[in-house]
């Protein structure tokens, strides 16, 4: 899923920066052509061609090294472990990151691949795909046990507040209203709105209670298409890992199914889901009970979240436009087949 960039622009490395960095690694060669690949709210990305070969070049914006030190360690040990995934590589002091006039970079190697959604994934690879989610917690589980385990905020066990979810679309409702030159995107957004405030005003008594999460874990993060790469038919490699945190695993097991498996038309593929959840919960020992509750807890997350206008009206960020009728859809079609989705969940 994609996540906005506002406000948080960066240029290209010039090439006195790229050989000043390339010069700390042994044999990275010299800089060829650096072309952007991926903007983002934590990082920028970079295809770098050298004299020596090719490189994923990530710029961390935030540039909190212990936080990224922190990432790659996590990714050295599941890489020892044979998950899929891309370690940054060391430089000749052992160091993964570095840091040129202020800035932290990081150099991985460059990983051909292409990002598959549901979709394209047969129900075999979509077994496959919750079976590598379920590896994933386990290892992270059992490499991150001499990290320090972050503080989770107060309020991590509380579900969305109905009552800010309604201020939040009283004032969506004003902006798409006011949009100038009113689209079709202006007066979808506008029943979605409306349909969505009276379908919250039904449901609401159904607010998680505290204390109802699942089990907590070591997580990815942002585990979704985009954040996976395929070669052939299978996963090469899990990236982007600017995310991970203590977190309940079943809830991101159950929100990368939704990310994976909605159709354009705002539906799951239930089947895909079921083959998907059965193998996740065999890789990660996760029961039904726990899936159930992360069923429940993503489905009122996503009952009340409006990220996507809330990006549109009030940054002026207009990427996840797409996003939006299939995200929309889905949180109305949920609450009516609910049983059939928390079923596909539990086996």
């Amino acid at each position: 899923m994609l996540r906005s960039s506002v406000g948080r622009t960066a240029a290209t490395p010039d090439r006195h920066t790229l050989g000043s960095l390339l010069r700390r690694y042994d044999g990275a060669g010299e800089p060829l052509s650096c072309e952007p690949v991926a903007e983002g709210l934590l990082n920028h990305g970079y295809f770098l061609a050298t004299t020596r070969g090719r490189y994923f070049l990530k710029h961390h914006l935030d540039g909190d090294r212990t936080a990224i030190a922190h990432q790659h360690r996590a990714t050295r040990r599941l890489g020892a472990l044979g998950l899929p995934v891309a370690p940054p590589v060391a430089d000749t002091a052992g160091r993964t990151v570095t840091v040129l006039d202020g800035r932290c970079y990081a150099l991985h190697p460059w990983v051909e691949g292409r990002h598959l959604g549901g979709a394209a994934l047969s129900r075999g690879q979509s077994r496959r795909l919750g079976a590598l989610l379920g590896l994933v917690h386990t290892g992270l589980a059992q490499v991150m046990t001499a990290e320090p385990r972050p503080p989770r905020p107060p309020y991590a066990d509380l579900g969305a507040d109905p009552a800010r979810t309604f201020e939040l679309i009283d004032e969506l409702l004003v902006l798409a209203r006011g949009a100038r030159p009113r689209t079709s995107f202006d007066e979808l957004a506008e029943h979605r709105l409306l349909e969505r405030r009276a379908l919250l005003a039904r449901q609401a008594h159904r607010r998680p209670a505290p204390g109802a999460e699942p089990a907590a874990g070591w997580v990815h993060g942002d585990f979704h298409p985009l954040n996976v790469l395929y070669r052939g038919t299978e996963p090469a490699a899990i990236v982007d890992w600017d995310r991970l945190a203590v977190k309940p695993r079943a809830e991101e097991a159950v929100r990368a199914a939704a990310i994976f498996f909605v159709r354009p038309c705002g539906t799951l593929d239930l089947a895909k889901v079921a083959a998907y959840a059965d193998a996740y919960r065999g890789a990660s020992g996760a029961g039904a009970g726990e899936l159930a509750a992360a069923v429940h807890r993503v489905w009122w997350e996503r009952l009340n979240d409006f990220w996507m206008l809330t990006w549109r009206y009030r940054l002026g960020d207009l990427r996840t436009d797409p996003q939006f009728p299939a995200a929309a859809a889905l949180a109305v079609w949920w609450t009516r087949e609910y049983a059939a989705v928390r079923d596909a969940f539990t086996g």
